[in-house]
């Protein structure tokens, strides 16, 4: 009998327990999505929150590297250490930016899928309803204003702490990215350069400086500086501050149920133009995405569909879209540098991801092709980089050996395009 008892009174202490532990993780799952709220414009949809399985491959990174190589793969173990925070995501909730959004996309359907697609391209015409997100111009005046003037304000605001919110002297405001390593900063910096070299405006003007707390420019916030523990003469990147944005899930055509996005009739000809110029732009991401090897976006949520089915139905990660309908890149931090180094475990989701898509946009792939056949990736690059941005130097640039990567990746990127142009010959 004085046994029977003992072991209801430990199921019901049992019991009780989880009922406690189940009430506060939903009152801190509460406090979490207010505090998220308190940050968001009245326009944001908040869906289910990216993270309702535990065995993401986020959670995965955590583990220790012998419990992950069975995934199909060397990893390279000196760049294992801080691999969460270095692919971390500043979210949705931190980017703002002060472009113009006026005139809205139209929403008309086309009737003609050569008002659509030309052979394996995007059309003139669908190109000519979606301009330069970020122009050319735009990001050269802003980093000249960016370099000139004071910060007079670091604050939280940038996704984890070591990034900041700087604000200027004169309002304008920047995400300050101080990586845990060099690494961070240079994936982030060379492959805002790549996109510029292919010709694509979805990635915020970006620059650097050197911390120096004697400087102009730093002066003002020496003080916050070293509650940060922030490292003299380290370079950070500065990028525009990007407001109203919102999160975007994965499109039904790049879903792994889909058949993939393919130049036919019966696949675009029902959509709106709103829905064809997010596809296009799209593209332009997946084709940056496979050069740079960034994991942290499409990639990694193919990864997850092992242990998570609908993870492709919520927001995609490091990707968001302005009122007027531009896609914004943000947070690449994951690339080339350190996406290289990790390439062996990754690479079949990327050439999944890039085999999933027929159409491109003629511009990006005519710079494709012609970086394959000139063979100088790396040369046009650096130049590029070393023309835009006087503390190049100090940043450093890619190896040879994963300039050679990003030159191997271009010829595949180009036999692909090739393979497409020959399947679909007759459009």
């Amino acid at each position: 009998m004085r046994a029977v008892s003992a072991n209801l009174l430990a199921l019901l202490f049992l019991c009780t327990c989880a009922c406690v532990f189940y009430v506060w993780s939903r009152l801190e799952s509460r406090l979490e999505r207010y505090k998220r709220g308190l940050q968001l414009p009245s326009t944001f949809h908040v869906g289910p929150s990216p993270d309702i399985s535990a065995k993401t491959f986020r959670a995965l990174l955590a583990v220790p590297v012998a419990q992950r190589l069975h995934l199909g793969g060397r990893l390279d173990v000196r760049n294992v250490t801080g691999v969460r925070d270095q692919i971390g995501s500043l979210g949705s909730r931190d980017y703002h930016m002060n472009v113009d959004n006026t005139g809205p996309v139209q929403s008309g359907v086309p009737a003609k899928l050569g008002s659509l697609v030309e052979g394996i391209f995007w059309s003139e015409w669908l190109e000519a309803q979606l301009p330069a997100s970020f122009s050319e111009e735009h990001a050269r005046a802003w980093r000249e204003r960016a370099r000139g003037h004071r910060i007079v304000r670091l604050e939280p605001g940038c996704g984890r702490i070591s990034n900041q919110l700087a604000t200027f002297s004169d309002g304008a405001k920047a995400c300050v990215r101080y990586g845990i390593n060099a690494d961070q900063v240079q994936g982030e910096t060379l492959t805002y350069y790549l996109a510029n070299l292919l010709g694509i405006t979805n990635l915020p003007p970006l620059t650097l400086s050197q911390l120096n707390v004697d400087s102009e420019q730093w002066a003002s916030v020496r003080r916050r500086i070293g509650g940060l523990q922030w490292s003299e003469r380290t370079v950070v990147s500065l990028t525009e501050w990007v407001a109203n944005l919102t999160g975007v899930v994965t499109p039904a055509p790049l879903r792994q149920e889909s058949k993939g996005l393919r130049p036919l009739q019966g696949e675009l000809g029902n959509k709106t133009t709103a829905e064809l110029l997010e596809l296009m732009q799209w593209t332009d991401l997946i084709i940056l995405d496979y050069l740079s090897a960034n994991f942290d976006r499409l990639v990694s949520n193919l990864f997850s569909l092992q242990w998570d089915s609908r993870v492709m139905e919520r927001e995609t990660n490091n990707l968001l879209r302005t009122p007027r309908g531009d896609l914004v890149f943000i947070d690449n931090e994951a690339g080339l540098v350190h996406g290289y180094r990790v390439l062996d475990m990754w690479e079949k989701y990327h050439s999944t991801v890039l085999g999933s898509v027929s159409v491109f946009r003629k511009r990006t792939a005519q710079r494709v092709i012609e970086l394959h056949r000139r063979r100088d990736t790396r040369t046009r690059l650096l130049e590029l980089y070393r023309d835009s941005e006087p503390l190049s130097p100090e940043l450093g640039f890619l190896s040879y050996e994963h300039a050679g990567v990003l030159q191997n990746r271009i010829d595949r990127l180009y036999k692909h395009i090739s393979h497409c142009k020959e399947e679909y010959h007759q459009l």
